[in-house]
């Protein structure tokens, strides 16, 4: 079987259906992941699926591909990726595999991993492919059962989060598979809810389900202005991230969502470390200090988040792209359902929700910019640009992911896309002059090294 090469990304296996991924490609990556499984002393995998229409033929690929290494299955149908997750702690496989396209087009699927408790990233995904050049499989005849995940996971997230009082909320769970779950969840936690788009629907016939494109929420803002409702929560395709919107349409981004789960986490546990990815506010450091906590800026990327959790034993973390994982009173890994509930919680304790949002420091910031180039063009350019630009006016130069460099008014990221052959950047700063002056300053190096290269800023 001839396994295209481009489908093994750095965080998961992605590909077009018919095309790239197809169910007989899954059934071999399945053989290969079950014979991983096997080396890892696994004996059982949690399985589940998304919304999307080529959800069924392929996670029933991958099952075959599994039980051909003499792995178990545990089928928990059509559920969020985080569930999935949960699913491998509650049943004790600590291992999982969703089906899923995340927040990619309707003609793409794929498939996030976790074996042994470790999320596969990087090597670790690339060892799969390599398992299929190689022949280098096992064989046998895994077990097959079914499990309704849905009922436990309700169950425990309602046991653990604790309104102060009733709230009123807009749900816009953009037709992916958190539909199926989100207003049933928050009704029990006691919030009278507004559903938009929570059919599933894998032709996403109303908008896409990436909530961190500001367009994508532009349904939700326009009925957050007509309803009573206080605030609204938006989800992505497989419900591991979370949009959050203001009764007056202020988009929360997920940075500084993070302020709040961080006052909230440090309330409770003084001292607590708590990362974020290179993308994120500068005002975090501040932030989590005066709440007597320890900030740590790492990579991004969510396998090489929850890795860092591991080894330095942090409560919490989060993406600019809206992974927020809680350790504290949950699992660790990134669940948007969940993370909504904490922000509910939090928010219902407030004496003025709005004001309590509104007061949350703010900059002058851009959003994600993209300077698209040729495969392994992008990671060209940022390894002469970490070798020779020149900041002289900086603070401080952070080569952990690209460049972060921080000045004493504002930070500029470059940094390489681990999915897309894109440099990725975004600015932030105190005020527009210093913004402009730290982009000149950027738009100087990248020039130096790549001479005409057009830039989105």
């Amino acid at each position: 079987m001839d396994t295209p090469k481009e489908i093994f990304k750095a965080y998961d296996i992605r590909g077009i259906v018919g095309k790239t991924l197809t169910p007989d490609i899954t059934e071999a990556i399945g053989h290969a992941i079950g014979s991983e499984a096997f080396a890892r002393g696994q004996k059982e995998i949690c399985i589940g699926r998304d919304g999307r229409l080529s959800g069924p033929d392929l996670a029933a690929a991958l099952a075959r591909g599994i039980q051909k290494a003499g792995i178990g299955v545990v089928d928990l149908g059509m559920v969020a990726t985080p569930m999935t997750y949960f699913a491998a702690y509650q049943l004790g496989t600590n291992s999982a595999v969703m089906v899923t396209g995340s927040h990619n087009p309707p003609d793409y699927n794929g498939l996030k991993m976790v074996l042994g408790g470790e999320t596969l990233s990087g090597e670790t995904i690339q060892k799969l492919r390599q398992r299929l050049v190689d022949n280098d499989l096992v064989h046998g005849a895994g077990g097959y059962r079914t499990h309704d995940i849905a009922g436990a996971y309700h169950d425990r997230i309602v046991s653990d989060i604790k309104l102060a009082r009733p709230m009123k909320i807009i749900v816009d769970c953009g037709n992916g598979v958190p539909g199926a779950f989100a207003g049933p969840l928050y009704r029990a936690l006691g919030c009278e809810v507004e559903e938009m788009y929570c059919e599933v629907d894998g032709n996403f016939p109303n908008h896409h389900p990436d909530p961190s494109v500001p367009a994508n929420l532009a349904d939700l803002i326009a009925r957050l202005k007509t309803s009573d409702a206080e605030i609204g929560l938006a989800f992505d395709g497989d419900g591991d991230r979370l949009g959050v919107v203001m009764k007056d349409g202020t988009i929360v981004f997920p940075d500084r969502q993070l302020m709040l789960f961080a006052d909230d986490v440090l309330s409770r546990n003084p001292g607590a470390e708590i990362i974020f990815d290179v993308k994120s506010t500068r005002n975090l450091f501040p932030w989590i200090r005066a709440r007597g906590g320890k900030p740590t800026l790492w990579k991004t990327g969510h396998s090489f988040i929850k890795a860092k959790m591991k080894e330095t034993g942090a409560l919490l973390a989060g993406e600019m792209s809206g992974h927020v994982f809680f350790k504290e009173r949950w699992f660790g890994f990134d669940d948007g359902l969940y993370a909504g509930s904490r922000l509910l919680e939090y928010l219902s304790k407030q004496a003025d929700l709005n004001a309590t949002l509104r007061s949350l420091p703010d900059t002058v910031n851009t959003p994600e910019l993209n300077i698209k180039m040729a495969e392994g063009e992008h990671y060209a350019l940022m390894n002469t640009l970490q070798k020779t630009a020149k900041f002289p006016d900086a603070q401080d130069v952070i080569t952990l992911d690209g460049l972060r460099v921080e000045y004493a008014d504002g930070f500029g990221l470059a940094r390489p896309s681990n999915t897309t052959p894109v440099i990725v950047l975004r600015f932030e700063a105190d005020t527009r002059a210093a913004l402009e002056k730290i982009q000149a300053d950027f738009r100087r190096v990248i020039h130096e090294s790549a001479p005409g290269l057009a830039l989105p800023f």
